[in-house]
């Protein structure tokens, strides 16, 4: 079901949460904040946030507008440079869920 409050550019995200191992954090930080000239540059990813949820526990939260778009993104530039980094860098595996937007607010 779509919702009129849901711009036709942010339908469709996913909500990703990243554990570093701790002496490794302040690289999966460079490699978040350094992901942001990539997510520019992909045209259906509209919204893309790196966050720190704590010393070692970081997010992504990044809209789409369309499943394809969305699942571009996770054969991407991005998703393949944390993946390839994931054995060295992270504690665990990624958690990356699929979610649907219900509403948004933006600028």
């Amino acid at each position: 079901m779509t919702s009129a409050s849901v711009p036709d550019t942010t339908r469709v995200g996913l909500l990703a949460r990243i554990e570093a191992k701790p002496e490794h954090a302040a690289d999966v930080e460079g490699l978040l904040t350094g992901a942001l000239a990539l997510a520019q540059e992909e045209t259906g990813t509209t919204v893309w946030f790196a966050l720190r949820l704590g010393p070692t526990t970081f997010g992504i939260f990044d809209a789409f507008g369309s499943d394809e778009d969305r699942t571009a993104h996770l054969q991407g530039r991005i998703a393949a440079a944390l993946m390839e980094n994931a054995p060295k860098l992270l504690a665990e595996s990624p958690e990356i869920l699929p979610v649907d937007i219900l509403a948004a607010k933006l600028a």
